[in-house]
């Protein structure tokens, strides 16, 4: 099973930004596609980005397109996600997983504990 380590999160203001992390154990982790995901209180588990195994190509919640940018480091197992422009409505945990990027859902069926994004207005 492979296991996803996310870190990167925490507080931040209105118009700054963060960068997300998540490690990933296991060789296999530069032959898929890794997506990022969040879940705000009350809500859904939603996709967020998504890029392909070799970073090719990327795919992008309308919500966040052209504030945020995924990214990967094969070499070291480990997906980015740099976020810009925050806004109070970006308040999630955000989660690492597999990703179907045709259909933008996980592949993985458990989850990393996640990291806590909470952006102030």
């Amino acid at each position: 099973q492979v296991q996803l380590v996310e870190s990167g999160g925490g507080l931040v203001q209105a118009g700054g930004s963060l960068r997300l992390s998540c490690a990933a154990s296991g060789r296999t982790f530069s032959s898929y596609a890794m997506g990022w995901f969040r879940q705000a209180p009350g809500k859904e588990r939603e996709f967020v980005a998504a890029i392909s195994w070799r970073g090719a190509n990327t795919y992008y919640a309308d919500s966040v397109k052209g504030r945020f940018t995924i990214s990967r480091d094969n070499a070291k197992n480990t997906l980015y996600l740099q976020m810009n422009s925050l806004k109070p409505e970006d308040t999630a945990v955000y989660y690492c997983n597999r990703v179907d990027t045709f259909s933008k859902r996980p592949i993985y069926d458990y989850w990393g504990q996640g990291t806590q994004v909470t952006v102030s207005s």
